[in-house]
């Protein structure tokens, strides 16, 4: 079989990817510091490379996250000019990070990934 001459990232033990309900859900794991932001984001990259995608950026499982993470969602959300970023993220933490960044008015965070998945079709979280 022919290849189209592109190849997806390979998989790392910061991330998960997967389609669920026509979204791309990338399930961050563990701690995003400045090395695991470099194995995600040709992840990332790939997920919001057509400006119209449907994205969503699970921190659940995250368990620290510094400003090589913050960089990854600002990045992610301005490569989606038409698209939809979505964030689901409870570490009081991070919430806190996100709040003292400003990012949470640009990415409002979701409580679960369901509710991130079934929103309607806002381009970053809850009104």
């Amino acid at each position: 079989m022919a290849s189209c001459g592109f190849e997806p990232p390979p998989l790392t033990r910061h991330l998960r990817v997967r389609r669920d309900r026509g979204h791309t859900v990338l399930e961050f794991h563990g701690e995003i510091d400045i090395a695991a932001a470099a194995e995600i984001g040709p992840h990332l990259d790939l997920a919001t490379a057509d400006p119209d995608a449907r994205v969503v950026v699970d921190l659940t499982h995250v368990t620290f996250f510094d400003l090589s993470g913050l960089r990854l969602l600002h990045r992610a959300r301005h490569r989606l000019t038409g698209g939809r970023l979505q964030l689901v993220c409870v570490h009081p933490l991070t919430l806190r990070m996100l709040r003292i960044t400003g990012l949470t008015r640009l990415l409002p965070p979701w409580s679960t990934l369901d509710s991130a998945l079934t929103a309607p079709g806002s381009r970053s979280g809850p009104a």
